[in-house]
């Protein structure tokens, strides 16, 4: 039995998934209370991105073995997935209390606080992974990501330095290492070119390596190169994601045809709370900007990009019956503003939760806020004041995203899911008039201390002289605007995607065909 289960590991380790998936049916069969054949199936699983079966096995793994640390981990890490951070949360809890030192684990447990918001504590335990295995290279490339979140850009070129020793051709540090500086020559450029000369059929190396060569060659004012760069990588992304646009479209029909302004004057009851603050955009629109000036002040705390308002949408969209699903969008305000952030409490439906202070959040602005939080406020942030979407855009189109906006790298795809937000948004503020402020980012950038104190007025917060100094900030920083938000404002990036107009035509007849103004002839 032992042989077959060293013979299951290693098929895994091979990539044999269907020879390692026999040796679990053989082991089980045997014995089915054997802990090590529940831990292989799931590991198969999660290859197999089977997150069920996964969740199942790893959870028979708890009850044969209740300290089983990297059972707990594994658990943890699916109840994420899924959208259940409670449950992430306990079973985190569990991992920390019965893990067995070892380094994947440990670094399993660090990409999990970090995902749960806490990225302090994830370093100190991705940190713990690479003190006991110093050479891994996929603790090292996470340590390096940690230290960039955490504004510590020389520890993490120093250990992506390491990196590239161990493994020359790694497309991950090379992709970070580019994002981290502003390049000045052409070395890593070149190094960059002769890599991507290479026959290598992985398309989401062939992404880093091209986005990281691209926001060089900008650096160096290539144009034509950069954006030929930018577009090589965004066909290799677009193979490895999917989009359901149809899915979209219905979802933002959903959102226009459900909540009318006949819907919202009934006053549906909503988790009636004033704290929290909503900074709603596109991606690569100036919304981080906009969250470190709010959270610089003294009253305000950011919870980062949380991702349970969402969760809570798509667990209210399971709801049958309008009753129920009204009933439920109180919930939804509840459950997003109880989190681990200040003295414990415990939830309406059994579940812990955590009280929070004033916070700041940074979400999607297709979500209907006004329901779940009828107190709340929302900043909406824009790259202009009159319409002028090109830049946004193509800010969007040149940054490689991890699991998210599978949209923006395609230019008609992203300018038909643009056009759809700008829709929705003329519909919010009609029946949000006076709920939200629109921001320009352009106008902030240019003159930072009156665009901020109006902010703040807007949010009823006295004015202080710290938020001016956002980039002074030490918290933790996860979006792709973690290197930029610790320099002071800028205009450096305004009008740069006139550089790529002719480049970029396919997008603007897009916008122009969707009825979307680009404000120029």
């Amino acid at each position: 039995m032992r042989d077959t289960l060293r013979e299951g590991f290693a098929r895994l380790a091979a990539g044999h998934l269907d020879e390692a998936s026999a040796c679990c049916r053989r082991l089980l069969g045997a014995k089915p209370d054997l802990v090590e054949a529940h831990f292989l199936v799931g590991l198969v699983a999660l290859e197999l991105k089977d997150h069920a079966t996964a969740v199942s096995a790893f959870g028979s793994v708890t009850r044969l073995q209740e300290d089983h640390g990297a059972a707990w981990a594994n658990l943890a890490r699916l109840f994420l997935v899924a959208g259940q951070p409670l449950r992430a949360d306990a079973a985190l809890t569990k991992a920390v209390e019965h893990h067995d030192g070892n380094p994947l684990v440990l670094d399993l447990i660090g990409s999990i606080h970090g995902l749960l918001g806490d990225q302090d504590e994830a370093a100190v335990w991705i940190g713990r992974a690479v003190l006991e295995a110093p050479d891994n290279v996929a603790f090292l490339v996470n340590q390096a990501n940690s230290h960039m979140f955490l504004g510590k850009l020389a520890d993490a070129e120093a250990v992506l330095r390491k990196v590239l020793q161990l493994s020359p051709e790694n497309p991950n540090a090379h992709w970070v290492l580019s994002n981290l500086r502003k390049a000045t020559n052409s070395e890593h450029v070149e190094e960059l070119q002769r890599l991507l000369e290479r026959e290598d059929r992985n398309p989401r190396a062939q992404a880093f390596r091209c986005y990281g060569l691209g926001k060089e060659l900008e650096d160096l004012e290539r144009w034509d190169e950069a954006f030929e760069a930018f577009a090589r990588g965004a066909e290799a992304r677009r193979g490895t994601v999917d989009f359901d646009e149809d899915s979209e479209i219905e979802m933002y029909d959903a959102f226009s045809s459900v909540f009318t302004a006949e819907w919202f004057r009934q006053g549906h009851a909503g988790f009636d709370d004033p704290s929290p603050i909503f900074v709603v955009g596109q991606p690569r629109t100036g919304t981080t900007l906009v969250e470190r000036i709010i959270t610089s002040h003294s009253q305000v705390h950011s919870a980062g990009e949380l991702k349970q308002f969402g969760h809570s949408v798509r667990r209210l969209a399971d709801y049958p019956g309008t009753e129920t699903a009204l009933g439920e969008a109180r919930n939804t305000g509840r459950r997003y503003r109880c989190r681990k952030t200040g003295p414990r409490l415990h939830g309406d439906d059994g579940e812990d939760a955590w009280h929070a202070a004033p916070l700041c959040r940074q979400i999607a602005a297709e979500l209907p806020l006004h329901t779940a939080n009828p107190e709340s406020t929302a900043a909406s942030q824009d790259r202009a004041p009159d319409p002028q979407p090109d830049g946004c855009l193509f800010a969007s189109f040149k940054q490689l995203f991890a699991d998210a906006y599978p949209h923006s790298y395609d230019q008609a795809e992203m300018a038909r899911h643009h056009a759809r937000y700008y829709h929705l948004m003329a519909v919010w503020r009609e029946r949000f008039a006076g709920r939200f402020l629109d921001i320009s980012y352009e106008d902030t950038a240019r003159d930072i201390e009156p665009n901020a104190r109006a902010l703040l007025e807007f949010l009823e917060l006295p004015w202080e002289d710290a938020c001016l100094e956002f980039h002074r900030q030490d918290a933790a920083v996860t979006t792709a605007s973690a290197v930029q938000v610790r320099q002071p404002a800028h205009t450096r990036s305004i009008d740069r995607w006139r550089r790529y107009e002719r480049q970029l035509a396919p997008m603007r007849q897009t916008l122009e065909e969707e009825g979307v103004p680009t404000g120029l002839p």
